[in-house]
């Protein structure tokens, strides 16, 4: 019986193929690259510690930050319940780092940051929670990351800013992830579960990079 040897070698060419195609094929699909949003400007300020933490003090890692204040009476409990969450899902481990930085900064001083952090456990080194001029704060904010963050008497607590939290890759590039239509969400819910999940696997990815 005549052998067809070139529809043989095809099919084992295409098999082949098929082997190193499809994880390829199934990484593009789950795991497309971050968005990159946009690059945090230089910073410097005093941390619960009283240590001056500059961008530099970043440099190499992945972070996160957030704009809050210790006497905020509605979300920045939760915010920062849950930012111990992500601080705990990696504990130990030396490249994740967190800049909190406060919107009132003439009341958080390092000892009431201090108090602070150990109010809610926080005890990552990297964890620096900030404090400085009101109005190099609420520039970052507000040009640097495009947060907002606001005084406004009428509303308790005297400011506003959103529950969102950023995330910085260790060149210092805001990163996101695409939405299902293709759109970055630019920012990670840090009200929300769902937000936190996200936040925890794009850190992870970002991390093993």
């Amino acid at each position: 019986m005549k052998k067809n040897y070139s529809y043989i070698g095809i099919s084992f060419i295409i098999l082949i193929f098929g082997i190193w195609a499809i994880p390829k094929i199934v990484d593009h699909y789950s795991e497309p690259d971050l968005a990159v949003i946009g690059t945090v400007p230089d910073f410097s300020f005093t941390d619960q510690n009283g240590k001056t933490i500059s961008n530099s003090d970043y440099k190499g890692k992945v972070y996160v930050a957030e704009f809050f204040f210790t006497t905020c009476p509605s979300i920045c409990p939760i915010m920062n319940q849950n930012m111990v969450k992500v601080q705990n899902e990696f504990y130990g481990n030396p490249n994740l780092g967190i800049a909190s930085f406060s919107i009132d900064p003439d009341y958080d001083t390092p000892e009431i940051l201090r108090d602070y952090a150990n109010s809610y456990q926080i005890t990552n080194p990297n964890w620096h929670l900030l404090t400085g001029e009101k109005v190099k704060i609420f520039d970052l904010a507000n040009s640097g990351f495009n947060l907002y963050v606001g005084e406004n008497s009428e509303v308790e607590g005297g400011f506003e800013h959103s529950g969102y939290f950023a995330l910085i890759d260790q060149e210092g590039k805001i990163r996101s992830r695409y939405d299902e239509h293709g759109n970055p969400i630019i920012y990670y819910d840090g009200l929300e579960t769902e937000g936190i999940q996200m936040l925890i696997e794009d850190i992870e990815r970002l991390i093993e990079n």
